[in-house]
C-alpha cells in the first residue's frame, strides 16, 4: 500500500508542471511532466509485481 501511496503522490506532483506545459507552452515543464510520467511507470510496475507476488503466495 506504500507504494500506492508515493504513486498518488508523484501524479499529484506533476500536476502544475502539466499545466504549465499545456496552458503556457512551456516546454522545460513538458521535460518535467515526462520525467514524472516515466517515474509512474516504473512504479506502476513495482506495483504489479508486488499485487502479483501477494496473489500467488496466497494461493500456496
Amino acid at each position: 500500500m506504500e507504494n500506492y501511496t508515493k504513486l498518488k503522490e508523484l501524479v499529484a506532483s506533476i500536476e502544475a508542471d502539466a499545466q504549465k506545459f499545456y496552458n503556457n507552452g512551456n516546454s522545460a515543464a513538458g521535460t518535467r511532466v515526462r520525467k514524472g510520467l516515466q517515474e509512474i511507470k516504473t512504479l506502476a510496475q513495482e506495483i504489479r509485481n508486488e499485487i502479483t507476488a501477494i496473489k500467488n503466495a496466497a494461493k500456496k
